[in-house]
């Protein structure tokens, strides 16, 4: 049996699908609570439980829930973000790439203010660290649990050895660059001084320097 439509069905039928396709912009996302499986996410000010697979009205996807971890890996718009607890993730409406013009000191070295998982953090841009590290003092104002959720190690220093914890940072923001899921590292005592913003940050970025001046910005 053929079915046949007239052309003011054909409109409205398409322009449901039309309506059905279109992608809801999303501001912010947080991960509050974590299941085998189900997660509760709140996408801006919308508390949503999803199951893996499932899609929330906002078009936000629940791939993955890893409550070792505590985090939780999600898709909107085509492109995946992982999720972690208290950490909100913000941004997902369209934009240009970033970019940050910095300035040396007197002695030559370029510092920025940025933010941590969403706390301000003074940075010294570190082209030799491997990632983005910090001293302990600067972690608990941030409020990162290092002994919890960080690996232990040690670390050579001029005073001597001192333990370490790599760990990974919700989010690292330096002007309107924002990288989500970044490595970096805790040390324990008061040194350095100033946050390093290491090549797990770096690496991610186009780097040029014109006479003085270094521009950071997204590829």
């Amino acid at each position: 049996m053929t079915t046949r439509f007239s052309l003011f069905e054909a409109m409205v039928f398409s322009g449901l699908l039309l309506v059905t396709n279109v992608a809801v912009a999303v501001e912010n996302i947080s991960l509050q609570a974590l299941f085998k499986d189900k997660a509760i996410i709140v996408v801006d000010g919308a508390r949503r439980v999803l199951k893996s697979g499932e899609e929330s009205p906002e078009g936000v996807r629940l791939l993955a829930t890893d409550t070792r971890e505590e985090q939780a890996e999600i898709e909107v718009g085509g492109k995946r973000e992982v999720l972690k607890l208290g950490v909100v993730i913000a941004g997902f409406a369209s934009r240009g790439k970033g970019n940050v013009t910095l300035y040396p000191d007197r002695g030559g070295h370029f510092f920025v203010d940025g933010l941590v998982n969403g706390t301000n953090v003074r940075f010294m841009v570190d082209t030799g660290a491997t990632v983005v590290a910090m001293n302990s003092t600067v972690a608990n104002r941030i409020g990162i649990d290092y002994r919890k959720h960080g690996r232990p190690g040690m670390a050579s220093t001029p005073g001597g050895y001192v333990n370490t914890y790599n760990i990974t940072l919700g989010t690292v923001q330096v002007g309107d660059i924002t990288l989500h899921n970044v490595a970096g590292s805790i040390i324990e005592g008061n040194h350095p001084r100033e946050a390093l913003l290491g090549m797990s940050f770096l690496g991610h970025l186009d780097m040029k320097r014109d006479g003085e001046k270094m521009e950071l910005s997204e590829r």
